[in-house]
């Protein structure tokens, strides 16, 4: 924690990290009357299906992977908001497969209002974590907002033919998450100091670790699917998998990794608004078991940031795969599988 950590950033704003994205059916309604963009054959991945980046083809033998996130504080300390902010951004190269080069920093800051040492916090957590993934920054832009903000965009390379995206997933294939859920539900009760301070550096510790890992790892294996679980979820990243790749899924409920507490803090009410957003989206897209009671429904809905990555592979890998995962340190779980059967909908058991 900096010298600065007097300060509660999380009560700067009304939502916090990924939980600030503008919900699912709202986006759907802005998007939908506007005019497709124009058709470029080099354009491998874009707006169609929901993906984490958009790909461009440069050469037969190289594609660039664009992405850009940013959002409110999600947790209290400066330092620590820059980390988690940075790991959320690189995860989407990370995510198609790609390998992250550069950075630019989005900063909106209530720079008369606020000790300017935040800020500077906030920019050394987020150079720090660009380091370790090797990611160098270029630069950036800052504006004077009321509520403070924080994100990158993130540039990075990865081979046409070696694109991962989240419409692949096979019949057959196995479900991999490589992180806990329950984040949106644990930064909220922050808010609202339901947290020791054991569980907060818990938390941010988990947001903070990039992909990097997990994606190296996964990289020599028929992985037919990826994508990152943020803002909708993990049913509805999932749920986008499903649609993308004309699939179902099912998913072990009892199998999903969860950070501890969860469910009991939930009880307390701490569920953010973009949960039950996401929750209330999905209907129809997902059977939930008769028993399963909506505290449970809400967190498997829950709005991550910084989450893992939801891997679609082949389902004869999917144990070797999980083997060096947990070998090097990630906390990864099989947590499902893809079927043919109900195409674009989830089932929960």
């Amino acid at each position: 924690m900096t010298e600065t950590n007097h300060i509660k950033l999380t009560s700067l704003s009304s939502k916090g990290g990924c939980g600030c994205k503008i919900g699912p059916a709202d986006l759907a309604q802005v998007l939908r009357d506007l005019p497709p963009a124009a058709p470029n054959p080099n354009l491998l991945v874009g707006l169609d299906t929901s993906d984490d980046a958009g790909v461009y083809r440069l050469t037969d033998e190289l594609a660039m992977v664009q992405t850009v996130d940013f959002f409110t504080p999600i947790v209290d300390d400066p330092y620590s908001f820059g980390q988690v902010a940075a790991a959320n951004a690189i995860s989407d190269i990370y995510a198609m497969g790609g390998t992250p080069l550069t950075a630019l920093n989005i900063v909106a800051f209530p720079i008369s209002t606020l000790d300017k040492q935040i800020l500077t916090d906030i920019l050394r957590g987020a150079g720090d974590k660009l380091k370790e993934a090797g990611v160098t920054l270029v630069g950036g832009h800052s504006i004077d907002d009321k509520e403070p903000k924080f994100g990158l965009a993130v540039t990075g390379t990865v081979h046409p033919d070696k694109v991962r995206t989240n419409a692949g997933a096979k019949p057959g294939d196995k479900l991999l998450l490589t992180k806990p859920i329950g984040v949106g539900i644990s930064t909220t009760a922050i808010k609202r100091d339901l947290l020791t301070e054991e569980e907060i550096e818990r938390v941010t510790q988990v947001m903070a670790t990039l992909n990097k890992t997990a994606s190296e790892i996964m990289a020599p294996y028929n992985v037919h699917a990826c994508t990152d679980v943020t803002g909708f979820g993990l049913l509805g990243h999932a749920s986008e998998m499903a649609k993308g790749s004309r699939t179902g899924l099912t998913v072990y409920h009892d199998q999903v990794p969860m950070l501890p507490r969860v469910r009991e803090l939930a009880e307390t009410g701490a569920v953010p608004g973009g949960t039950k957003n996401n929750f209330a989206h999905l209907q129809g897209d997902v059977t939930f078991p008769e028993a399963m009671d909506q505290i449970d429904q809400w967190i498997l809905c829950d709005a991550v940031t910084s989450g893992g990555l939801l891997i679609a592979v082949a389902g004869e890998e999917a144990d070797d795969l999980l083997a060096n995962l947990q070998k090097a340190g990630v906390q990864a779980a099989i947590i499902g599988e893809v079927t043919e059967e109900n195409p674009g909908h989830i089932s929960v058991v």
